[in-house]
Formats: C-alpha cells, sequence, structure tokens
C-alpha cells in the first residue's frame, strides 16, 4: 500500500514539473516573440533621432532586453511630436515610445521646470513592455 501511494506521488511530483517546464517554456517563447517585435522599431526611432545608448538583455524565467536611447530635446518640440504620432499611427509598439515622450513633455511642462539635457528613453521589453522618459541624466534609478 505504501510503495503505492509513494508511486502516486512520484508520478504526480514528476507531471507538475513537465507541466512548470513547458509552462517556463512557453513563457520564454511568448517573451522572445515579444523581443523581437520591439527590436523592429529600433531603425525607426534612429532615424527620428533617438540613438541606441547602452543595450542589455537578462535571460531568466522571463527573459528581457533593456536598452538606453538618448537625444536633445530639440529633436522634439510638441509640433515634430504630433507629427511623428500622426506618420507610426498603428504601429503599437513605437507609437507607445512617442506617446510617453509626448506625455513625460506634458508633465514636464506643468511643473515649470527647467529642460535639462539629455532626453533619455528607456526601453524594457518583456512580457509586459514598459517606456520610461527622463528629462536629464537620472541620478538613481
Amino acid at each position: 500500500m505504501l510503495d503505492k501511494i509513494q508511486r502516486a506521488l512520484n508520478d504526480a511530483t514528476d507531471f507538475i514539473k513537465d507541466q512548470a517546464n513547458t509552462l517556463g517554456d512557453s513563457a520564454k517563447g511568448k517573451a522572445f516573440e515579444v523581443i523581437d517585435d520591439w527590436l523592429k522599431i529600433f531603425p525607426q526611432l534612429e532615424k527620428y533621432g533617438l540613438k541606441v545608448n547602452s543595450f542589455a538583455m537578462g535571460v531568466a524565467l522571463s527573459p528581457s532586453v533593456e536598452a538606453e536611447l538618448i537625444s536633445s530635446h530639440e529633436q522634439f518640440p510638441p509640433e515634430r511630436l504630433e507629427q511623428i504620432l500622426e506618420e507610426v499611427k498603428g504601429q503599437t509598439a513605437i507609437s507607445s515610445v512617442f506617446s510617453t515622450i509626448r506625455t513625460a513633455y506634458t508633465l514636464h511642462r506643468k511643473i515649470n521646470a527647467e529642460l535639462k539635457d539629455p532626453l533619455i528613453v528607456v526601453i524594457k521589453i518583456k512580457i509586459s513592455p514598459e517606456v520610461k522618459v527622463y528629462i536629464g541624466k537620472p541620478l538613481i534609478d
């Protein structure tokens, strides 16, 4: 009787391990799909004046890529951002980058602070991509 219980527990444990590995592989596959889709926008970002300053890749249960892009504020006056957003309408990834830049500038104007160089855009590509915009060099992140 104890042998049957032990075998049942071992079978259940093996099944759970297999399922965890399958889910892990599935999550990795999805993460790499998301990363691949986002990497395609970097040449466009460069054309619009955002230059890659640093690039990193993290491999874990869920792989990720992080890129820091820099530019000057003169490249993105409000009219230019609106023009870019019109040009990239329907392209989710690149639209989210420029709409985040526009929002950061809008909020920055509301606090009446001086624009400090450079403009830094950090893109973290993972299952849920994240775009962060810095106006000036951050001291802490």
